[in-house]
């Protein structure tokens, strides 16, 4: 019998997806988000959408329903950021855009987090400044202008923060309340260790508890997709990577956005050129075959992604501020002189995008 854990997870959009993989396994889950959101959550719970092989319509798994007995037995609470004590829980997972962590309020709870020596598990495309400073070699100083507030990332110990890849997609329906997730894409979430025994058995524990979840949605008990998948390899979330500038970012021109399928498939040769560019940078700073993701496997997930990048969409909806995943891969690459006229342009693009949004607003 695995310890029952008291997780905290920043973001309540995509981390309820996280939550609510927690949930089942029976653990509880403290979200942190703004305060109508966590009075909605409190009030009628989270609801979230998994699509399963075989059958026609999603599973939807509502987390009052597992707290009434439908599930592990795991609690489900919801908080304004204010409010949070992180030293009551045993793991903080960083489940917002990186953007965020600089506002009002979660900014001081990130102090209390790093003063609180929490083990920090983020499941964000923008790695944390710490956790890059686990991967040798790197110079982080240059790297912190593609971070929004690279401050917030200061007093946090790097053995004590670690990466899982974002991979499984997940969006908010249109028109529906801010505790509702679909779930499009249902893959793993595939962490790297920590640097502590104790801290990496405690994610590998929650690993085979999330394994063996079984869930009844009133014709059998089945699995529910979305694991997580701990590894040894610092470098395995570095996978996301190749995918971001293949697809994601360049769903971004410069006067409209396309969704990630037609920006892979538009023009395969040029999307594995990329793809294959990025993933050897990540080679050269130590990642093996078997940390990465085939071209191919990609290409084939890509054909179900038929909207535009969540990046793409912010960009194109007046944000100020993104995910700079395109900036940071640049900026390593030149640490490594290597350079890319295709990330270059995408580069270009994103900056042109975000310099329009700040004069408008």
């Amino acid at each position: 019998m695995t310890p029952r854990y008291d997780v905290l997870i920043l973001g309540a959009s995509y981390g309820s997806l996280f939550g609510t993989k927690l949930l089942l396994a029976g653990h509880s889950v403290t979200l942190v988000c703004t305060k109508p959101t966590a009075e909605l959550i409190n009030r009628d719970g989270t609801v979230v959408r998994f699509p399963i092989r075989g059958r026609e319509t999603p599973v939807e798994i509502s987390s009052q329903g597992l707290e009434a007995g439908g599930g592990g037995g795991g609690k489900l609470s919801a908080t304004a950021p204010h409010d949070v004590d992180p030293g009551e829980f045993d793991l903080v997972v960083l489940g917002m855009q990186e953007a965020q962590y600089g506002s009002e309020g979660v900014r001081e709870l990130m102090g209390r987090v790093a003063t609180a020596r929490v083990p920090c598990l983020a499941i964000m495309n923008m790695p944390p400044l710490p956790y890059l400073e686990r991967i040798p070699g790197l110079s982080i100083g240059e790297l912190r202008q593609c971070y929004a507030d690279p401050g917030v990332w200061e007093g946090f110990e790097p053995g004590l923060v670690t990466l899982a890849s974002p991979d499984p997609q997940a969006f908010r329906p249109p028109d529906e309340a801010k505790n509702v997730l679909q779930v499009g894409l249902p893959t793993n979430f595939k962490a790297a260790r920590f640097e502590s025994e104790e801290h990496t058995t405690m994610l590998e524990n929650l690993q085979a508890d999330i394994e063996a979840i079984r869930y009844d949605p009133g014709d059998g008990a089945i699995e529910i997709p979305v694991k997580l998948k701990v590894h040894d390899s610092i470098f395995v979330p570095l996978a996301k990577w190749p995918m971001l500038l293949a697809g994601n970012y360049r769903c971004i021109g410069r006067d409209d956005m396309i969704p990630i399928k037609d920006a892979v498939h538009a023009n395969v040769d040029a999307s594995r050129e990329i793809y294959q560019w990025v993933r050897n940078l990540c080679v050269r700073l130590g990642a093996t075959d078997a940390d990465l993701v085939p071209f191919e496997k990609y290409a084939k997930a890509a054909e179900g992604l038929g909207k535009p990048s969540s990046a793409a969409r912010a960009l194109f909806g007046g944000a100020e501020h993104i995910e700079r995943v395109d900036c940071l891969v640049r900026q390593i690459a030149r640490q490594q002189g290597l350079q890319s006229e295709t990330l270059d342009e995408i580069v270009t693009l994103v900056d042109e995008r975000l310099g329009k949004n700040r004069a408008a607003n």
